[in-house]
């Protein structure tokens, strides 16, 4: 089937299961679906891309390992929130733990709050924290000092998706305190600890944990 025609049906398809749900506080036009459906698509066919080709990609790094693709759930523009950067009045430095037992200072620096659809349907106010690097990490802080980091797990953590958390990509904080950020669920992702023993990543907070199952982004990977 072709991307084009692939993209309309499932848009359809989300609309129209949209319209049945009891509340959707984030209205979309159909135009708006299929940008967040396209967008996405293309974003996985990059993954895939750097997981099979990069020689950043964990499967070049551990030869122990093989790619086997990537198992997402199915695109709903409804996981797309938009959501000002809310700053903690006093950041607080907490202790974040590394799946080795490492202990990593993180920077508790503020929130981010939007509605997403719950289990039935409905849609309910989620609200995922942002940390940022400190100088105790000192290689992380120098090359990403200003990144907005944000990793949570759910009601799917542990079966449907990686025991650990996932994790998903901001980027740097923008200068402006009423910028709108688009945080895309659709993107959430698995650290390369999912993938290799050979790595270490950070373990959400029990703060980190959202009371909602969220079917959106990357799955569990069987390899």
């Amino acid at each position: 089937m072709a991307i084009g025609k692939f993209v309309s049906a499932l848009t359809l398809t989300i609309v129209l299961t949209a319209c049945g749900q009891k509340e959707s506080r984030q209205l979309l036009t159909q135009e708006d679906s299929l940008a967040i459906v396209q967008d996405n698509l293309n974003h996985r066919q990059e993954v895939d891309l750097f997981f099979r080709d990069s020689p950043n990609s964990p499967f070049q790094k551990d030869t122990t390992i093989e790619y086997a693709g990537i198992n997402w759930f199915p695109v709903n523009p409804h996981f797309r929130g938009r959501s000002v950067l809310h700053r903690y009045d006093n950041p607080e430095t907490v202790v974040v733990f590394g799946t080795k037992g490492e202990e990593r200072k993180n920077l508790r620096y503020g929130y981010f709050e939007f509605d997403v659809p719950d289990e039935t349907g409905s849609s309910t106010t989620i609200r995922i924290n942002a940390y940022k690097f400190t100088p105790y990490d000192k290689r992380r802080y120098e090359l990403f000092r200003n990144n907005l980091s944000v990793w949570f797990t759910d009601k799917t953590t542990g079966k449907e998706t990686y025991g650990v958390g996932r994790y998903v990509e901001v980027g740097e904080e923008h200068p402006d305190p009423n910028f709108v950020y688009s945080i895309d669920l659709n993107k959430a992702y698995n650290p390369y600890c999912a993938y290799s023993d050979m790595f270490s990543c950070a373990i959400p907070r029990k703060e980190d944990r959202i009371n909602v199952a969220l079917r959106v982004g990357e799955m569990n990977y069987h390899h």
